[in-house]
C-alpha cells in the first residue's frame, strides 16, 4: 500500500558461496625487476603453467603482481617459486608501505654518484690524452693514462652496473630476453673493447665513454623510478588510510588500544576528534562531522549521529564517537575499494595490449638489428672498433622502454585523477570506450535524482509535530521514516526515541501515550480519510485530540543535474531518460533538466530495445543507471557508469561506478577518458618518432653510444612525464561534433 511503512526493501548482502565452492585467495606480490611488456608476459605465462592458479595479472607501472589461486593446491612461497623461476625476483605485498621503491631508490643513488665519480675523473684523464698537447706527450705516459682509467673504469662499472647485469643474467637464465639485455651487452662491449685496447696499447680507448655511458643509463634509471612513484597508482597509495591501531571499550568499561588487523565485528571503538575510523561500523553513541571525500570525493563532511553508518580510513572531525564495528579488515570498505582500483589499473585495454604485442616482438629485432649493423660495418671494410661501437649504440638506443611505458603510464594517471573524485574505474577498456561515446542515456531513480526520498519543504510543519513523528520513526528502517529523522536533524529539531513502540509491517508505527495512542503510518493505518487527491500525503501522523497531520516526500534531482545535462548538451552529446519511475514524475524531471527526449515506465526488456535501436541508428551510447536493476541495460550499452550507495559497490557491474551526491561525476570521467585516449596516442608517437628518428642514425653510425644513452633515457622520461600532465589538468568537454578525441586544455 502506497505511503505504507514496510519492511527495508534495500538488497541484502549477498549470500556466503556455498560449502562445495572450490577455495581462492587473492593477493599481491611485489616483483620490482619488472620493466617492460616482455616482463609482464613471462610472469604471467610461468603462473599460467603453476598449478592451482587461477589468474595472474602484472602490473608495470606498479610492478606488482596480482594472483588468484586455490590455497589446497598452491601458495604464495610456490607462486614466488614460481616467480624466480621465470627470472624475476618476488615477495608478498605489504600494503600501505613503500618499502620496494625506497630500496630501489636507494640501491641506485649509490651507484650514480660512483659512475659520475669515476666518469668525472677518467674525462680529466681523457682530456689529457685528447688535448691540443697530446702530440708533447710521451708515448709511455698516455699508456700510464689509459691504465689508470682501466683501474678507475672496471671496478666502478663492475659496482655501478649491477642494476643492469642481475637483471640480464637473471633473464638469461630463465631464457629469454628483456631491456636489460641489450644494455648489459652494450655496456660489457664497449668496456672489454677498451681494455682489449689498452692492452694492444692503441690509442683508441672508450672508458671515458663506458663510465658515461653507465652514468646516463642509472640516471635515466633513477629518474624514471621517481616518475613512476608519481604516477603511483591509488590502490597503492589507497590503504595507507587505515588506521593501524584502535581504541577499543570492552564490556567491563576497560579501554584498550589494539591493532586494527585484530577488530573482530561487534566490538565497541572509541574515536577521537581527528583519528581515522578503523573499522566499518555504526554509530553507538556521539554526534560528530566525518570527511569521506575518498569515498564520495566531496570535501565537505557528513554529519553523523547515532544509527549512523561509518567507514574505515574515513576521518572523524568534529567529535568523539563511538562505533560498534561491523565489517574488518579485508572486508572494509576501503578494502573493497582498493581491490576495485587495483582491478582497474591491472586490466589491459587495447592499446595496452597492442603496446605489449610490439614490445613483444620488438626485443629478437633489437639484437637482429645490433648483430645486422656490426656485420653491414665489417663488410663495408670499417675496423672492428667502428663496427663494435656503431652496434653498442644500436643495441643501446633500441630498447622499448617507451614503447612498453606509453599507455600504462597514462592508464594509471586517468584512473588515479579519476578516483580522486570519486569515479572508480573497474572494466579493462573502460576508458578507451567512454572516450568514443556520443549518446547518453541516464535512468531517473538513484541516478538523475538522490533515489532516497526527502520531506518536501513546501509544506509547513509544526516543529513539536516533527519532534514527535521522528521520536517514532528512528525506530524504523523504512526509507520514508528514515528521511523524516532526517529531515528533523537538518531543521535543528531536538527529539527523543520514544520506547514500546510497535511497528506492523505494511502499515506503519504505534506508540501508547498517557494522552491515547499516537500512529504514524498509511492513511488506512491511521485512520485518516482523503477526500481531496490535492491533500495525499506519503505518511501520515495521528495523535488524540490533534488534527492529522500528512509527510509529503518527494525523491529530489541532485543538485548539480541541471548543470551537467546543460554542459553535456552544450558538448554535443545526445542526452535521453529511460526511466522505470511514473511517467508524471519522468516528465517533470526532463522538464526541469531540459531534456527532450524520454519514457516513464519503461521495464528493462523495453530499455534493452531501447539501447539497440540507437546502436543501428549508428549511435554510441553510455548507459548511466542502477547497477542492480539496471543490468541488461548498462550490459547491453557501448560504455556503463554506475551511481552506487557505499554498501552496494561490489554488487555493480558497470565499466565505473561514481560515489557521492554530484552526477558532474559523469562529466569528469567523459573528460578524463576523451584527454587519456588522446594522451595515449601522444606517447605511441613519441615513442615512434624516437625509433624512426634515432634507429636510423645509430644504425649509420652517426650516434654514439653514450649520445644512445641519452636519448633511451630522454625517450622513456619523455612519455611518463607527459602521461602526468593528465593528473593536473585543467580540462574542458570539448564538442563531440569536432573531434570525439579532443579535450581542451
Amino acid at each position: 500500500m502506497e505511503g505504507a511503512l514496510t519492511p527495508d526493501t534495500r538488497p541484502a548482502p549477498a549470500a556466503p558461496p556455498p560449502a562445495t565452492a572450490p577455495a581462492r585467495e587473492t593477493q599481491l606480490f611485489t616483483a620490482p625487476e619488472i620493466m617492460c611488456g616482455g616482463c609482464l608476459r613471462t610472469i604471467e605465462t610461468a603462473l599460467a603453467e603453476t598449478p592451482g592458479v587461477e589468474a595472474a595479472r602484472a602490473n608495470l607501472s606498479a610492478r606488482r603482481v596480482s594472483v588468484t589461486f586455490d590455497p589446497d593446491i598452491t601458495s604464495p612461497e610456490l607462486i614466488i617459486a614460481a616467480i624466480k623461476h621465470a627470472g624475476f625476483s618476488a615477495a608478498p605485498l605489504i600494503e600501505g608501505r613503500d618499502e620496494v621503491h625506497a630500496a630501489r631508490v636507494s640501491e641506485l643513488m649509490p651507484r650514480v654518484g660512483v659512475a659520475g665519480f669515476a666518469a668525472a675523473n677518467i674525462m680529466l684523464l681523457s682530456v689529457s690524452v685528447w688535448s691540443g698537447h697530446a702530440s708533447d706527450m710521451d708515448e709511455h705516459m698516455k699508456t700510464l693514462f689509459h691504465w689508470i682509467s682501466a683501474l678507475i673504469a672496471l671496478p666502478a662499472i663492475a659496482y655501478a652496473g649491477q642494476p643492469f647485469f642481475k637483471s640480464a643474467y637473471a633473464a638469461l637464465s630463465a631464457r629469454r630476453l628483456n631491456m636489460d639485455v641489450p644494455i648489459s651487452l652494450g655496456i660489457t662491449l664497449a668496456t672489454a673493447m677498451s681494455f682489449a685496447q689498452t692492452m694492444r696499447g692503441t690509442h683508441h680507448v672508450y672508458f671515458d665513454a663506458a663510465t658515461m655511458l653507465v652514468f646516463f643509463l642509472l640516471v635515466g634509471r633513477l629518474l624514471d623510478e621517481s616518475m613512476r612513484a608519481r604516477t603511483r597508482s591509488a590502490a597503492e597509495n589507497l590503504m595507507s588510510l587505515k588506521a593501524l591501531t584502535a581504541t577499543i571499550l570492552d564490556a567491563d568499561g576497560t579501554v584498550r588500544q589494539i591493532p586494527s588487523r585484530n577488530l573482530q565485528p561487534g566490538m565497541t571503538m572509541i574515536v577521537a576528534t581527528g583519528e581515522r575510523i578503523a573499522a566499518d561500523g555504526i554509530v553507538s553513541d556521539g554526534l560528530s562531522e566525518i570527511d569521506e571525500s575518498l569515498i564520495s570525493g566531496e570535501t565537505l563532511p557528513k554529519r553523523v549521529a547515532r544509527g549512523d553508518r561509518v567507514h574505515a580510513g574515513t576521518l572523524n572531525t568534529a567529535a568523539p564517537l563511538r562505533v560498534t564495528t561491523t565489517a574488518t579488515e579485508d572486508n572494509t570498505l576501503l578494502a573493497e575499494l582498493s581491490r576495485l582500483m587495483l582491478a582497474g589499473e591491472q586490466t589491459r585495454g587495447r592499446y595496452v595490449r597492442l603496446a605489449d604485442r610490439a614490445a613483444r616482438l620488438y626485443a629478437p629485432a633489437v639484437h637482429l638489428l645490433g648483430l645486422g649493423t656490426l656485420i653491414g660495418w665489417l663488410v663495408a671494410g670499417h675496423g672492428w672498433e667502428i663496427a663494435l661501437t656503431n652496434a653498442i649504440a644500436v643495441l643501446i638506443i633500441t630498447c622499448p622502454c617507451a614503447l612498453a611505458l606509453a599507455v600504462p603510464a597514462v592508464q594509471v594517471a586517468a584512473i588515479s585523477r579519476l578516483f580522486g573524485q570519486g569515479v572508480l574505474v573497474k572494466a579493462a577498456d573502460g576508458l578507451e570506450r567512454l572516450s568514443e561515446v556520443d549518446t547518453i542515456v541516464f535512468d531517473k531513480t538513484g541516478t538523475l535524482s538522490l533515489g532516497e526520498p526527502t520531506l518536501a519543504l513546501d509544506q509547513p510543519i509544526d516543529a513539536d509535530v516533527l519532534a514527535r513523528a521522528a521520536g517514532l520513526a528512528i525506530m524504523s528502517r523504512h526509507p520514508y521514516a528514515q528521511a523524516m529523522v532526517r529531515a528533523a536533524r537538518a531543521r535543528g529539531i531536538e527529539f527523543d526515541p520514544q520506547m514500546g513502540i510497535n511497528e506492523i509491517p505494511g502499515s506503519g508505527l504505534s506508540m501508547m501515550t498517557p494522552e491515547g495512542e499516537e500512529r504514524l503510518g498509511s492513511a488506512l493505518f491511521t485512520g485518516v480519510t482523503v477526500t481531496d487527491p490535492r491533500q495525499a500525503a506519503s505518511l501520515w501522523f495521528t495523535r488524540p485530540g490533534r488534527a492529522p497531520v500528512g509527510f509529503r516526500f518527494e525523491d529530489r534531482l541532485r543538485s548539480d543535474a541541471p548543470a551537467t545535462i546543460a554542459e553535456l548538451k552544450s558538448a554535443g552529446y545526445q542526452v535521453e531518460i529511460l526511466s522505470g519511475d511514473r511517467p508524471d514524475a519522468v516528465a517533470d524531471a526532463a522538464h526541469v533538466l531540459g531534456v527532450s527526449a524520454y519514457q516513464g515506465g519503461v521495464r528493462p526488456d523495453e530499455k534493452l530495445a531501447r539501447l539497440t535501436d540507437l546502436k543501428q541508428q549508428g549511435r554510441v551510447t553510455l548507459m548511466v543507471g542502477d547497477g542492480l536493476n539496471d543490468g541488461p541495460a548498462l550490459a547491453a550499452a557501448h560504455a556503463s557508469l554506475s551511481p552506487s550507495a557505499a554498501a552496494d559497490i561490489a554488487q555493480n557491474a558497470a565499466d565505473a561506478v561514481f560515489q557521492g551526491e554530484k552526477l558532474g561525476a559523469v562529466v569528469e570521467a567523459l573528460k578524463v577518458a576523451r584527454r587519456a585516449h588522446r594522451m595515449a596516442l601522444e606517447n605511441f608517437g613519441i615513442a615512434m618518432v624516437y625509433n624512426i628518428a634515432f634507429v636510423p642514425l645509430a644504425v649509420m653510425g652517426y650516434v654514439t653510444p653514450l649520445l644512445a644513452a641519452i636519448a633511451m633515457s630522454t625517450s622513456s622520461i619523455l612519455v611518463t612525464g607527459n602521461a602526468l600532465r593528465l593528473r593536473g589538468m585543467n580540462l574542458k568537454l570539448a564538442p563531440v561534433a569536432a573531434s570525439k578525441d579532443q579535450v581542451q586544455e
